[in-house]
């Protein structure tokens, strides 16, 4: 078994589309409308689906924003430098959550961003070898 994608629901598409590719560096790997079911799916991420485990952003044409609810947490992605990587976000318009330092309680560097739809991202910083 292997883990294929996450799931995010998203109210506008294209807004949602232009973070994950402009601001986070993922590129759209296919994207289909389904007009019967009134939706559109997106999948984006940094390599190949086959290889890679990647982002599905669903868009529901007649929903535009969602509530984001207790359960879920964050999407986690490896960097090399947090501070670095939350400087290029906030250059590119994005929001900073979490500025890069040490976990609370550890010394694993991480820092949170948020997509325009409010989801966190959590920056962790690759560690020396």
């Amino acid at each position: 078994m292997r883990m294929l994608h996450t799931m995010l629901r998203v109210g506008n598409l294209e807004r949602s589309l232009a973070f994950y590719q402009q601001v986070l560096g993922m590129r759209l790997l296919r994207r289909q409308d389904f007009p019967e079911g009134r939706f559109t799916l997106a999948f984006v991420g940094y390599g190949d689906e086959s290889e890679h485990t990647v982002l599905e952003l669903t868009h529901n044409w007649d929903t535009a924003e969602y509530q984001l609810g207790t359960g879920f947490g964050h999407i986690a992605l490896e960097v090399d430098d947090a501070a670095a990587a939350c400087d290029a976000v906030r250059a590119k318009g994005g929001k900073v959550t979490r500025e890069a330092g040490p976990m609370k309680h550890g010394t694993t560097v991480i820092a949170f961003v948020e997509d325009p739809d409010g989801y966190k991202i959590e920056f962790i910083q690759k560690r020396s070898r």
